[in-house]
């Protein structure tokens, strides 16, 4: 990077910190009860959410729709992303790779359960008009149990 020219170098971690402030704000709208329309802004018009077992939702309509109804399920989640890996591609284009540790209070049947989730992101970024949205957000479960059984019989690489 340091062979580059210094406007660009600086144009270059100035987008890193907006793709950082980008997954800070989706954190903030999962834990504020999965609010679906602020989730769904933040992605393209196209975009993609994927989430494995969670289902794969295309455009910010299935996103939103898709989020409405976890409101309803996860009723407590605290979304703890770390590590991140950002790659710049050029001016308009990023990609990267983020953990997740995910305590949560799920209801199932009027039934209160706690969980932990433990998840990686391979996420695509693009930049329209000035802005870094989502243009995929994929999640990899390692396990996703109660917190009373443990994972150690489900965690998957």
């Amino acid at each position: 990077m340091s062979e580059l020219p210094l406007e660009e170098r600086v144009a270059r971690l100035e987008a890193v910190e907006a793709l950082k402030r980008l997954k800070a704000r989706y954190c903030a709208y999962c834990d504020n009860n999965y609010d679906p329309e602020g989730l769904a802004s933040l992605f393209t018009q196209k975009g993609v959410w994927d989430g494995e077992t969670f289902g794969r939702y295309v455009g910010r309509d299935e996103i939103k729709s898709f989020f409405q109804r976890t409101s309803g399920n996860i009723i407590f989640a605290a979304h703890l992303v770390l590590n991140p890996i950002i790659e710049i591609k050029d001016a308009d284009h990023a990609i990267g790779k983020w953990r997740l540790i995910m305590p949560a209070t799920v209801q199932e049947n009027g039934q209160k359960e706690a969980r932990w989730l433990i998840a990686a992101y391979d996420e695509c970024y693009v930049r329209v008009d000035g802005a870094w949205f989502f243009e995929l957000l994929k999640l990899h479960v390692n396990f996703y149990e109660p917190h009373a059984i443990g994972w150690a019989h489900s965690a998957v690489l």
